[in-house]
């Protein structure tokens, strides 16, 4: 169950459409309501914002799965009868309650499985330590995408980077729903950044916080969607009087995103951190390596399918979280690309870091990167593990760093992207 949880509201679309405001009784349901969905085993902390200016609108929040603000649709109040919509791809989510003073009480349905959800009038509870951001903006096909931007306290044009994120629905401070837990790495390494002097944008995947209703349709989803908008991204602080050099900085999977995107552009340095050194479907298989007999060949024929451009429409249910067919045509796009081929092409000054303990990309991907590009600086910092923490090579404790935001970055980070930016 916990598992089904974690999906229950991750990959997500916007259908922007509003409500008139001249229902009923609709201004008892203006303002902030705090709750939870009362998912077996874990319940799921809502946040819900309903205002009136022209139209009645409204926005949900969830903060366990990363969901920041996204847009309620069909907003109804009959009576004593609250109803809204949260418009996701394919999918059919609802939620029914009925008003009571300062409660809104009832059932959230998706895709036919009912739970009991409730809500009070009132603001939720905050981290005080949370600073105002400041956000800036594009525009994408599928809407607005957000960064936030961390400024340094030098005066004039100062140095920017621009943090990409690595896979699945993974915020601007590092943290995934798909995680136990938050370790805001990108948050502390912003942060680090700033008390060098360099500015930063750092922005969530689009399914991820501010940007989760910018998310494309999985079938639609490309490699090349994330690129694009690392591209935007470097074009829109390009025209911004406030920064001179514009550093590309991208984790794990952002290490191609930002490859490919500091190609060609007015990017100034490149820094990959826990970047894959080979191409997606070498991954894949390595990872898939110790599946049973029957499964593991099934993987690779649908492997070597996918590499020669072709999907496969039957899939065993135990491979659908890889291979699911509405996502293949994703991993087509992403296996186009030799991380080895793709950072030869830079032509700009090029860092590749990697931690010695990192359990999800070792550092032999760092050193394949670096014999690509041998003018490349090569860091392999001690300790170091994917979220940027020292942490044990064992993996038990290693993973439970991951969920420890108090855990400063790994010592020799920071000073080393300082070394190399001078």
């Amino acid at each position: 169950m916990k598992k089904y949880m974690i999906g229950l509201i991750v990959v997500i679309i916007a259908i922007m459409t509003g409500c008139n405001k001249e229902e009923s009784g609709t201004e008892m349901l203006i303002g902030t309501w705090n709750g939870a969905i009362q998912v077996p085993s874990q319940p799921l902390d809502i946040i819900l914002n309903f205002n009136s200016n022209d139209d009645l609108t409204g926005t949900i929040s969830i903060p366990v799965q990363n969901v920041d603000e996204f847009e309620l649709t069909q907003i109804n109040l009959k009576e004593d009868t609250v109803t809204f919509k949260m418009p996701l791809s394919g999918q059919n989510i609802y939620f029914k309650g009925k008003l009571d003073d300062d409660k809104i009480s009832g059932t959230f349905t998706q895709q036919g499985k009912s739970f009991p959800f409730e809500v009070v009038r009132g603001e939720p509870k905050t981290d005080q330590s949370e600073e105002e951001e400041n956000f800036l903006t594009i525009e994408s096909p599928t809407g607005k995408l957000y960064g936030s931007l961390l400024t340094s306290e030098k005066s004039g044009p100062t140095p920017i980077a621009i943090i990409i994120p690595g896979s699945g629905p993974t915020d601007r401070n590092g943290n995934s729903p798909l995680l136990p837990g938050k370790n805001n790495s990108l948050k502390l390494l912003a942060e680090g950044l700033s008390e060098q002097g360099i500015a930063s944008l750092r922005y969530d995947k689009r399914g991820a916080g501010k940007n989760a209703q910018a998310i494309t349709k999985e079938e639609d989803l490309r490699f090349e969607t994330f690129v694009d908008d690392a591209k935007q991204w470097i074009n829109k602080l390009e025209e911004d009087e406030r920064f001179s050099d514009i550093y590309v900085i991208g984790h794990s999977q952002g290490s191609l995103v930002g490859m490919l995107a500091a190609q060609d552009s007015s990017a100034d340095a490149f820094i990959s951190i826990a970047g894959a050194g080979r191409s997606i479907d070498q991954v894949l298989a390595e990872q898939l390596a110790t599946l049973p007999e029957e499964l593991l060949k099934e993987s690779e024929q649908i492997l070597a399918s996918l590499k020669r451009g072709k999907t496969v429409n039957e899939v065993d249910t135990q491979l659908m979280n890889v291979f699911k067919p509405r996502i293949q045509p994703f991993l087509i796009s992403w296996m186009k690309y030799d991380p080895t081929k793709e950072i030869e092409k830079l032509s700009i000054p090029t860092m590749i870091i990697n931690g010695k303990n990192d359990i999800q990309v070792p550092a032999m991907d760092a050193e394949l990167l670096a014999k690509a590009k041998p003018k490349a600086e090569l860091l392999l910092i001690d300790q170091m593990n994917h979220v940027l923490k020292e942490a044990p090579a064992v993996r038990e404790k290693n993973l439970a760093t991951y969920s420890d935001p108090t855990l400063p970055l790994a010592e020799g980070l920071l000073s080393g992207i300082k070394k190399f930016l001078k």
